[in-house]
């Protein structure tokens, strides 16, 4: 009988390299033989030819290669590959012609997690794409099958579920979150000749207009309360040039290419203010900025972004893609929402935002306001109904608490037994506002998550799969180190809702590359949850 042979990606994790062996075997229904090692040493493992082997290199995220006579590349790493060569030195307009061609010989020799539209807008708490890849294989998920993340965040699980083919539901409160999640999955389907055209002439418009630009046509068109803003935060000349690349975007032929282009706008939008850049907090530090700095950040974030999407393109055209569809909603809602979706739900792949960890709006405030997302005074509403959000004034923590003592039952007493804790230590002791607010702050977002589970049980079919993947977090309590295990809080919770623990996984956190890594987490865990 001839063997297929399928050889491991090398630098991958303890927790990935158990993902690996686990989505070969369910995709093939046979136990995987290493060859050149153990399970946890080997790099080649082997497997009768039940299965097509083009179907293993079609969906394997974790694999290098799947062969019978000779190994051919995955189409997860050649994906991968394309990140490469669109970032060493390829002229953008020979990408299409050369990428094909070096693909097969430009193999990563670490992860890859950028590959796409993957990189397309830096974002805090990104997941791993090859995350999504994997899950849905070890369903296995069938063809059009159900992916809902009802927490999309950048559109992580959006991305991955379109490009295998499913129908991809994503739903997120943050409007700029719904807007990348939309753009990055739609500019998939835009041809490589478009992007190209576009980038040459969003190029030409701004070197011609370089330093012209004396109106401030699109900023004018702001609410005089979010110009005042927007006023405190940017240089005069730094909103004039702002005001150029959106005119120069807005004259981009078609309105999909018009928003991938804002998404590379409001990438550089923090960078080119007074928020002090690595600081989650609404802290102003002034810079100075030459003439002419705010374009060419512009245009080498374009180009980047431009080069990354059409190198991919290049390699991935007879792909069968699938469809989506991204609203700004609430988890807690979704049934409401798309009321068709419920019993029919084949997997929700959903990454739960940390308790009390970050300020998710404030991070994106200048964005929202700049690209007519969310004006400034309706932000501070929004982040009150955020899941995680750690603002709160002293009146609505008083009703939290009060909330909290008469529905505290809900909670399983070891979640009930955290609050009071830090609660009594955090009382009887001099602290800051935000650690005074703590243990409110926790019940609210174990109640939020309590709704957002029960609302995922009711949207998925019988049998149906849960993928979280559970931040960790830690807090300092009465002068006490205090863990939160919150994937052991919202497991017992899942549990007492009628979902079963199908798997669990501790994954090491690695460092993040984006502008938040100051603020990632100790650590995270996979929880696999089947409904009763």
């Amino acid at each position: 009988m001839d063997l297929i042979s399928c050889r491991i990606k090398p630098y991958i994790q303890p927790f990935e390299r158990q993902l690996a062996i686990n989505e070969l075997r369910a995709l093939t229904s046979v136990e995987p033989t290493p060859i050149d090692g153990d399970y946890e040493s080997a790099s080649v493992f082997v497997v009768p030819t039940l299965v097509d082997p083009n179907l293993l290199r079609s969906d394997l995220a974790y694999w290098e290669s799947v062969g019978v006579q000779r190994p051919y590349l995955t189409a997860q790493l050649r994906g991968e590959a394309t990140s490469l060569i669109a970032r060493n030195g390829v002229a953008l307009h020979a990408l299409p012609q050369v990428v094909p061609d070096l693909v097969d010989v430009s193999i990563p020799k670490k992860r890859c997690l950028r590959y796409a539209t993957h990189g397309l807008h830096e974002y805090r708490g990104k997941f791993f794409p090859q995350l999504v890849r994997v899950f849905m294989n070890l369903i296995p998920l069938r063809d059009r099958a159900v992916v809902l993340d009802p927490l999309c965040g950048s559109g992580t699980t959006i991305v991955e579920a379109f490009l295998s083919g499913r129908r991809a539901y994503g739903l997120d409160l943050n409007p700029l979150s719904v807007f990348m999640s939309r753009v990055k999955t739609q500019a998939l389907r835009l041809s490589e000749r478009l992007y190209l055209s576009s980038f040459d002439k969003l190029s030409r418009v701004l070197h011609e207009s370089q330093g012209r630009n004396k109106t401030l046509r699109y900023f004018q068109t702001m609410s005089e309360a979010d110009q005042q803003y927007l006023s405190r935060w940017f240089a005069h000349s730094t909103l004039y040039e702002l005001d150029g690349i959106h005119d120069a975007i807005s004259e981009l032929p078609l309105t999909d290419i018009q928003d991938f282009y804002s998404v590379c706008l409001s990438n550089i939008i923090r960078g080119v203010s007074w928020q002090k850049e690595d600081d989650l907090r609404v802290r102003k530090e002034i810079v100075s900025l030459k003439d002419g700095e705010i374009v060419r950040r512009f245009l080498n974030e374009a180009l980047r972004s431009t080069k990354m999407v059409v190198a991919f393109l290049a390699v991935s055209k007879a792909k069968r893609l699938g469809s989506y569809e991204v609203c700004q909603g609430d988890a807690r809602n979704v049934g409401t929402i798309w009321p068709e979706l419920l019993g029919r739900v084949d997997a929700v792949i959903t990454s739960p935002p940390y308790a009390t960890a970050l300020p998710y709006l404030d991070t994106d405030r200048l964005s929202l306001i700049y690209l007519g997302l969310l004006p400034r005074n309706e932000q501070r509403t929004l982040d009150g109904l955020m899941i995680g959000n750690r603002e709160i004034t002293d009146r609505g923590r008083d009703l939290y608490w009060k909330q909290y003592e008469v529905n505290r039952e809900l909670l399983p007493p070891k979640t009930r037994q955290l609050i009071e804790t830090i609660d009594g230590l955090n009382r009887g002791s001099k602290v800051g506002f935000r650690r005074r607010n703590l243990a409110v702050l926790l019940s609210k977002y174990f109640f939020d998550m309590r709704e957002v589970l029960q609302e995922q049980h009711a949207l998925l079919r019988a049998k149906g799969t849960m993928f979280l993947v559970v931040g960790n977090n830690r807090t300092i309590a009465g002068g006490e180190p205090i863990e939160i295990n919150t994937a052991e809080h919202l497991l017992t919770i899942a549990e007492s809702l009628g979902f079963r623990l199908a798997d669990d996984m501790s994954m090491e956190m690695l460092v993040s590359r984006d502008i938040f890594r100051k603020n990632t987490m100790p650590s995270e865990q996979i929880l696999i949850l089947e409904k009763r």
